[in-house]
């Protein structure tokens, strides 16, 4: 459970960061942001999977490349169950969001792992 909370937290502080960014992405507050992380973490833990089920035709027909699309679609996914969290550019703000949180994500999570080793072994 604490390694959930953690990743939620860390893509709340990523969405803050983001926002702040030319992207489309709006986030009213740190409450706002921190919701968003949990529905974040909801989402990929259960709805991606389902959704990479469901798709699985299209993704055998477009020979993968629809996997590219997973992202962006819980994004705003998240951003239109949320209140306080907006794409402003709609498709294109998912799109943009879900790369940039990927690359923040990233760099939070290998900075917290090397300062926390003890947290995300």
């Amino acid at each position: 459970m604490i390694p959930f909370l953690i990743t939620c937290l860390v893509t709340a502080a990523s969405l803050l960061i983001i926002s702040r960014l030319p992207l489309g992405i709006e986030v009213d507050s740190t409450g706002k942001a921190i919701v968003a992380g949990l529905v974040f973490g909801v989402l990929n833990a259960v709805g991606k999977p389902l959704l990479v089920i469901f798709t699985l035709p299209i993704t055998i027909f477009t020979f993968g490349l629809f996997l590219l699309l997973i992202n962006p679609i819980i994004f705003g996914l998240a951003a239109w169950l949320v209140s306080g969290f907006r794409l402003k550019w709609g498709f294109w703000s998912a799109v943009l969001g879900s790369v940039a949180l990927t690359l923040v994500n990233s760099l939070l999570n290998t900075f917290l792992a090397s300062a926390f080793p003890n947290y995300f072994s």
